[in-house]
């Protein structure tokens, strides 16, 4: 595979002139350039997929093609004429729908109020209720769902709401539809009649642009996929040429090279940790399970074991993560610490038991921007000790100053400001912050992302420090490079399913997509935890 920008898919036989095409589209937020001169352009008839990680690129292009967010530079041509649009709304009246993960209809209005939400048939300075349900039932009927128009929606499920969506959008005559991850929350048989719904509106000739984190369904569904990774445009492909291998290698990409003066990894044979011993087991879940969310997984972390966790973005790395650190429930399944049975229900709990999670929605889940550095890393002891026992401001200096040293955390002083600090310097405070609680098992999800590669490979030395000194890391990363530096043993994930358990014996890369983008291509190789 050429993993170059001029890759481009050939336009379909007949019907050269795409339906939307945007070229050399730019956009910026403050200290961030969000897409660079990238081209997209869908055609009549297709399903069109959008690939990419986290932070690709891709629900930025979507706004950008629906109004939401204006475009520094490039044009956007829609049917050959070059358009502006200032919103959503002007957008939706030149033919281009969306139906997002959340349905964002009314559940407490009927199917056929949906539908018609905004357009009702009138008569006599009134809604004409039997012309309405009439005409929600003939659109409805088009897409062949059998559904009383008079219902309420919500009396329905997830996916048939979706369906309802894509109804409304029908009924505006909608030259392009966006799905943006549609199947989320939807099972096997409700899949396959989107999809059903899916093959006839493509027939019709509506362009349909498919964005999902499922290979499988990705390429059972779409005709031509666009590859986007940190805000520039890898390639336009035809899907049934491109091998699902390289796919996944166009989207994660090379590690820099500058990371590789990090030296030898912290694996070792036969599951040794770095300290040489094969670990106890520290954590064990089994058969964990969240509906929505992760297939039943079992996964066991040994003392001073850095497990790493592999997959794309909604495999369900995230989803285990927040399951073993406290921050979601579980639906079923059991999970062991220090081989006792525990049910932990929030972070706190989690917090007890020397289990600490650092999100990967740094921003969102875990800096506090309005607070110092000093504040920030001090919060969780805090809330371990409860509120009404704060800790003295001696000890708060000392143990600030302590971690900025530590972790070499480039700020003016414990009292600046946290929002002011780089995004590498943010991510040490936090890490600061997790630390000063002395956890036995650390959860960091994604903690290198966004950050310049020298604060990154600090972060990666310290994950190998506090594993040599006998403390447990699941890591996860979209990198596999930096997964297969620092981890002693890999859980692969695909789908929301486990499907490989590998001691990190000499793994390479090229086998780790391969388990990535087939899933279990041989039997698991289980990682020898003492149980």
């Amino acid at each position: 595979m050429t993993d170059t920008a001029s890759t481009r898919a050939p336009a379909p036989q007949g019907n050269p002139d795409p339906v939307v095409e945007m070229t050399d589209i730019s956009i910026s937020f403050p200290g961030v350039k969000a897409l660079d001169s990238v081209d997209f352009r869908m055609f009549p008839g297709e399903v069109h997929s959008l690939m990419g990680e986290n932070g690709a690129g891709k629900s930025t292009l979507i706004k950008a093609l629906t109004g939401v967010y204006s475009i520094d530079s490039g044009v956007v041509r829609l049917g050959g004429l070059q358009v502006t649009f200032s919103g959503p709304a002007q957008a939706q009246a030149a033919g281009i729908s969306t139906v997002y993960q959340e349905v964002n209809l009314l559940g407490n209005l009927t199917v056929a109020e949906n539908v018609m939400l905004g357009r009702e048939p009138r008569r006599r300075g009134g809604i004409d209720w039997k012309a309405m349900r009439q005409r929600a039932a003939e659109i409805l009927e088009g897409l062949h769902l059998d559904i009383d128009p008079a219902s309420l929606l919500n009396s329905h499920s997830l996916a048939i709401q979706q369906l309802v969506a894509i109804a409304r959008a029908i009924d505006i005559q909608a030259k392009i539809l966006i799905l943006d991850e549609p199947t989320s929350s939807l099972d096997v048989e409700e899949v396959a009649e989107l999809f059903r719904v899916i093959r006839s509106l493509k027939e019709s000739g509506v362009a349909i642009l498919f964005v999902s984190h499922f290979l499988d369904q990705v390429y059972e569904i779409s005709d031509r996929l666009t590859v986007l990774r940190n805000g520039q445009l890898v390639g336009e492909y035809m899907t049934d040429e491109l091998l699902r291998i390289d796919l996944v290698q166009a989207m994660i990409g090379k590690e820099l090279s500058a990371l590789d003066d990090l030296g030898s990894r912290v694996h070792s044979a036969e599951g040794e940790t770095a300290t040489g011993s094969v670990p106890e087991t520290f954590v064990a879940a089994k058969a964990i399970t969240r509906k929505g969310a992760i297939s039943p997984v079992d996964i066991t972390i040994g003392a001073g074991e850095v497990v790493g966790l592999a997959g794309l973005l909604g495999s369900g790395r995230t989803e285990v993560a927040r399951l073993i650190g406290g921050v979601d429930r579980p639906d079923g399944g059991q999970l062991k610490v220090d081989g006792r049975p525990l049910r932990l229900r929030t972070p706190r709990q989690a917090i007890k038991h020397r289990i600490a999670y650092s999100s990967e929605n740094r921003r969102a889940e875990g800096i506090v921007d309005e607070l110092t550095v000093r504040d920030n890393i001090v919060l969780a002891l805090q809330a371990d000790r409860g509120w009404f026992r704060p800790i003295p401001r001696k000890r708060q200096d000392e143990l600030a100053a302590s971690y900025i040293e530590a972790l070499n955390i480039k700020t003016p002083s414990a009292d600046a400001l946290v929002r002011n600090l780089s995004g590498g310097n943010q991510q040490k405070v936090l890490l600061a912050r997790w630390l000063a609680i002395a956890p036995r098992l650390l959860i960091l999800d994604e903690p290198t992302r966004g950050i310049d590669v020298g604060a990154k490979a600090e972060i990666q030395k310290l994950v190998y420090s506090l594993a040599e000194n006998g403390m447990s890391v699941l890591f996860i990363s979209a990198e596999l490079e930096e997964v297969l530096r620092l981890s002693n043993r890999i859980v692969v994930l695909r789908d929301r399913k486990k499907v490989a358990d590998l001691v990190n014996d000499g793994i390479g890369v090229d086998q780790l997509l391969a388990l990535i983008a087939e899933g279990a291509a041989e039997p698991e190789l289980e990682a020898g935890v003492a149980s």
